[in-house]
């Protein structure tokens, strides 16, 4: 049986989770609510207090749905709990970084500002710490907040060799050497 599929998902005080029809689920917590049809094969149920996933047959197709349903009904709960977070940061000289309303504008070296949209359930928060500009990127959507990380930082990622551009907080850029004719002897 699928480790990450068997494991209950403990629903937290003030969360309701409500499984309708056809597996469209429906989860309403003190940062917002969010609703997901999920595959028609999975049966799910809310016992004591947890929602538990289970699986029709031990085929190969079954087997990896197991594990994923499971995952995201665990980011549901989870993202209208807690939230999640994200953080980018954005290196180079003369980068910065704008707040329009709920929206963002991006200045990284191109010849125009790049703006972002504001987007629904999404919030955006800028800081500024020893030259590096901290992007914190706020949601209860996991997926959503992922995906919109990854295009920010499609904008301008980080380059191999002074490192400036996005990155997230915990990647390491593999640096490379500059010129081989400044070796330092």
């Amino acid at each position: 049986m699928s480790r990450i599929g068997k494991a209950p998902i403990v629903i937290p005080q003030n969360v309701t989770v409500k499984v309708e029809d056809g597996n469209f689920v429906k989860v309403k917590g003190a940062k917002g609510e969010l609703a997901r049809q999920l595959h028609q094969d999975m049966k799910i149920s809310i016992e004591n207090g947890q929602v538990i996933v289970e699986r029709p047959s031990e085929s190969k197709q079954h087997k990896a749905l197991h594990g994923l349903t499971r995952t995201l009904l665990s980011n549901m709960v989870t993202g209208v709990y807690e939230g999640f977070e994200k953080e980018l940061h954005l290196v180079g000289v003369g980068y910065k970084i704008i707040k329009q309303g709920e929206g963002i504008q991006i200045s990284c070296g191109y010849s125009h500002p790049v703006e972002i949209a504001p987007i629904k359930g999404i919030s955006f928060e800028i800081e500024t710490e020893k030259g590096v500009i901290k992007l914190k990127i706020k949601g209860i959507d996991r997926e959503k907040l992922g995906q919109v990380a990854a295009d920010i930082r499609f904008i301008k990622p980080p380059e191999p060799y002074k490192g400036k551009g996005f990155k997230y907080s915990n990647e390491v850029i593999i640096r490379k050497l500059g010129k081989a004719g400044k070796t330092g002897k």
